[in-house]
């Protein structure tokens, strides 16, 4: 998965694209992981760790109004908070992610491993869930991986 890394910032480069992460769940775990590379400054240009509703509200403009109506591991969360840290930040592409990693937070609707993760690649978004087995660090990593994995896919089509 690491290896995806400078991939996506080699596409990003050539389309002369930067990118930004809405995160919630993961709390940071995927910016720091695309810093780890050499050169990221190029085209990461920063991150919004938005754990606190009231953060995904007025930093990343995410309407109350869904957070109380879907809440915020949904769909329509993490779209707005990819879209979101487009706009706040000024970039091309955002990645989002919000869920429940556990061990407590989890309900039937909305299970501990539950993930909703967003992409807003160039004017579309993207947004797809998942339901990770294990503990916390193992829903952070697993989220991690695919989050990641996703874009690249995203990005070559682009």
């Amino acid at each position: 998965m690491i290896n995806t890394v400078p991939s996506i910032g080699n596409i990003l480069v050539d389309k002369k694209w930067t990118m930004a992460t809405a995160e919630s769940c993961t709390g940071g775990l995927v910016s720091a992981t695309l810093t780890d590379f050499s050169g990221s400054s190029s085209w990461f240009t920063g991150a919004i760790v938005a754990y606190s509703n009231e953060v995904k509200i007025s930093l990343l403009n995410v309407p109350e109004s869904i957070i109380i109506e879907h809440g915020a591991v949904s769909e329509p969360t993490v779209r707005a908070m990819a879209e979101g840290v487009c706009k706040t930040v000024g970039t091309n592409v955002g990645v989002s992610l919000s869920g429940v990693a556990g061990p407590t937070g989890g309900t039937p609707e909305k299970p501990v491993g539950t993930v909703w993760m967003g992409w807003h690649v160039n004017g579309t978004t993207y947004s797809k869930k998942f339901i990770f087995p294990g503990d916390r660090m193992s829903v952070k990593q697993q989220s991690l991986h695919k989050v990641l994995e996703r874009l690249l896919e995203i990005l070559k089509k682009s």
